[in-house]
């Protein structure tokens, strides 16, 4: 790829049909996420990363305080839609492939935790997706899996090199995108991939008591932890511990500490109101 291409902030912002595949909903302390193209199993095409972004911004400036990200029909999301991978300049391919990873980046810099309600097969940059959110709960039964060498492709599209190398390790990492080979969720939680699987029954009720744990933390504490995570993940161990050391004094000045503190001390549940 060239050092110089065509902004993908510019490509993005093409006519769009009436038809939207992406919404975000409010429900009190949750927004929820959802990629609505259950046809084609959720898979995104060009048009489609703008309506993401879109709703994902709005679920930041939204009051919740935990974000959902989900599909809608039997697949969480199947990654890029292929039907859209047709002969193009190096130049058309940088800006789809940069653009491609602006919901990814979203996601890590949004300053609220965001759960991937893994229902169905997780595929491709679906998977990508997945991984860039901070929790992970998966249904019995579904699939996961980087395929893209299966297409000729690299295997570390859609943030795969830089997310599974630190989630599952380098070793494990390395045959999920030298083979493409897709892993059950029983493999997925043995190595790290999610935090949870459960029977597909009892999906929507654990989904909703993850998200009530975590919508009734402190806010400004979340984000700050967030921010610290990922920072860690590119610094050295000196530089992660001064910002640990700037995060945890903003926290201990404001009134969800003092009220975490106080709940403590009394034995009763805290009720954090994000000062």
């Amino acid at each position: 790829m060239t050092e110089q291409s065509a902004d993908p902030r510019v490509e993005r912002h093409v006519e769009r049909h009436v038809e939207r595949h992406v919404e975000c909903r409010v429900d009190g302390p949750v927004a929820t996420v959802t990629i609505d193209r259950p046809e084609q199993l959720n898979a995104i095409t060009i048009e489609m990363v703008g309506e993401l972004v879109d709703a994902l911004r709005e679920a930041e400036r939204s009051p919740a305080r935990v974000v959902v990200l989900t599909g809608a029909g039997k697949a969480f999301c199947a990654g890029a839609d292929v039907a859209e991978m047709k002969d193009r300049t190096a130049g058309e391919w940088e800006s789809i492939v940069r653009l491609y990873l602006e919901p990814v980046r979203e996601i890590v810099s949004m300053g609220k935790p965001v759960i991937a309600a893994l229902h169905g097969d997780t595929v491709g940059g679906g998977l990508g997706l997945a991984m860039a959110c901070d929790l992970r709960i998966a249904a019995e039964g579904i699939r996961l899996g980087s395929p893209f060498i299966k297409l000729g492709l690299a295997g570390c599209d859609m943030a795969a090199g830089w997310f599974l190398p630190r989630l599952v390790g380098l070793g494990a990492a390395s045959e999920m995108m030298f083979t493409g080979r897709m892993v059950t969720s029983g493999e997925a939680l043995d190595m790290g991939l999610v935090h949870r699987v459960v029977a597909v029954e009892a999906f929507d009720g654990e989904l909703g008591r993850w998200v009530d744990r975590v919508a009734a933390g402190p806010p400004l504490a979340h984000r700050w932890t967030k921010r610290a995570i990922h920072r860690s993940l590119g610094t050295n161990m000196d530089s992660e511990f001064e910002f640990e050391i700037f995060a945890q004094v903003q926290c201990l000045q404001t009134a969800d500490h003092r009220e975490g503190v106080a709940a403590f001390r009394e034995r009763r549940q805290p009720e954090f109101r994000g000062g």
